[in-house]
């Protein structure tokens, strides 16, 4: 059976690639998407209009030098290759068509909306999907759309396929998503049919099966009831090689003054400490201490162990695109209400100084501590500097992408999010950024992820964190 998918303009500006996955198939775009991204493309929001031109120049790819009939009746997708070669482009089994809705008239077999004021484009282009579902009976028209309300509206109106655009999700379901350890209930070595435990001076690493073990990564973490914590520090075709590590060494770990409070934070304390690790990806509920311990690690090896020369901390502000321009002061003091909680945790690590907010003053000084607006990231490179990206669960993948090629060498990145806290209305936590860069990163040897989950800030944020 022929699918034909007609594509709403929030799927283009959501991924301006979009055609793409739809490539072994019909795809129609309506005039009115390219006359709503005609529109978008000239807005003060940089982020959107970027990906309106984006999408634009896609389909102009893609039409090149077709007739309006050709073009109307549907042009072949080609895929371009790897290594982005036009000459090295295919021709898959699918078409690009435009559908000129203004041309539809009202027929007494197709149940059409009205194109009143206020909803007249989603109506246009939900006209169309039910135009070519009546005039094409023996195919399957499907009409993809991230808003909900017009897929209701879409099936109130008698289309029989309405769906969301589900490419961009990186998991089907949010409890995949890769914590950065994997615990055992009761013993780990009951599940072991056989180990060779081999002595590195002062180390003990055991070799074990690697098909006796469910998947596994570098620099994750091994736990179980009985107290055994085991580190992956190597993987070859047959084996897993686990470093075995005493959790009361784990436990007494510190960092200018702090030490882990549960188990999930001296796993992260370790990360931290990991020296073949370039990337950290912290995840968790409000108050599990995520700011805490990047902060207080990066004071640690920028002022006393002279790893860095700077510590550049920068985190997502949905609204700073416009707001940043209005508040007074440079761009640190602009950007000073969304860092805020990097001073609350200054205070938690210098608030019983004899002279605090002098202390504080004077860490921030002698740590080079940069607060730096997403929007200017681009275009830079930061070498010899630790960089800290909080409450990342608001960017998107792009956005993630574009700060992580930002690192330059002997350099370091430490991204925090909440995936619950996403304030964002163009982003789930299944298609966020964040979870993106935990699961695209997890194979790759010089990163480490930790899911800090225990709540340390207070009772009363324990209990709202569960319970409200």
């Amino acid at each position: 059976m022929e699918k034909i998918y007609v594509l709403d303009t929030n799927v283009l500006l959501h991924d301006p690639l979009a055609i793409y996955a739809f490539a072994e198939h019909k795809v129609v775009i309506p005039m009115t998407v390219l006359e709503e991204l005609d529109v978008i493309k000239d807005r003060r929001d940089k982020d959107v209009s970027r990906e309106a031109r984006l999408a634009i120049n896609t389909i102009d790819k893609m039409v090149g030098d077709a007739s309006p009939r050709e073009l109307q009746s549907g042009v072949p997708i080609r895929v371009i290759g790897d290594d982005d070669d036009e000459n090295d482009s295919k021709i898959v089994e699918g078409s690009l068509a435009v559908f000129p809705d203004q041309k539809i008239t009202h027929t007494d077999n197709i149940p059409f909306l009205n194109g009143n004021h206020d909803h007249a484009n989603d109506n246009r282009i939900i006209n169309v999907a039910l135009s070519l579902q009546a005039t094409h009976p023996r195919a399957s028209v499907c009409l993809v759309t991230k808003d909900i309300n017009m897929r209701i509206k879409a099936k109130g109106s008698g289309l029989e396929r309405v769906e969301d655009y589900k490419k961009d999700r990186v998991l089907d379901d949010l409890d995949l998503m890769t914590k950065g350890y994997i615990q055992f209930e009761n013993s780990f070595w009951s599940t072991v049919d056989s180990v060779k435990s081999e002595a590195h001076g002062r180390h003990t690493v055991h070799v074990i099966a690697k098909a006796s073990l469910p998947t596994l990564y570098l620099n994750m973490f091994i736990i179980d009831d009985e107290d055994f914590i085991g580190f992956v520090v190597n993987i070859d075709k047959e084996f897993v090689y686990l470093l075995d590590i005493n959790k009361q060494n784990l436990m007494n770990q510190g960092f200018w003054g702090i030490h882990p409070r549960n188990l999930e934070q001296a796993m992260a304390f370790y990360l931290l400490r990991h020296d073949n690790s370039d990337l950290m990806v912290m995840t968790g509920p409000a108050g599990s201490g995520k700011t805490l311990l990047a902060l207080a690690y990066g004071l640690q090896v920028t002022m006393e162990e002279k790893r860095f020369n700077k510590i550049i901390v920068a985190r997502s502000t949905p609204p700073m695109a416009e707001d940043i321009g209005f508040l007074p002061g440079t761009e640190e003091e602009k950007m000073a209400p969304w860092l805020a909680a990097f001073d609350d945790n200054l205070e938690i690590l210098h608030g019983a100084d004899e002279h605090a907010f002098s202390s504080i003053d004077y860490v921030k000084q002698k740590a080079n501590i940069q607060f730096k607006s997403l929007n200017f990231m681009r275009g830079r490179s930061f070498n010899n500097a630790l960089i800290i990206i909080d409450e990342a669960q608001g960017l998107t993948q792009f956005q993630l992408k574009s700060i992580v090629t930002r690192i330059g060498s002997n350099s370091k990145i430490i991204v925090l999010g909440n995936l619950a806290q996403i304030d964002n209305k163009y982003i789930t936590p299944l298609t966020s950024g964040l979870t993106y860069l935990v699961e695209k990163s997890k194979p790759f040897k010089y990163a480490s992820i930790m899911h800090v989950n225990g709540i340390e800030r207070s009772r009363l944020a324990e209990f709202a964190e569960e319970n409200l």
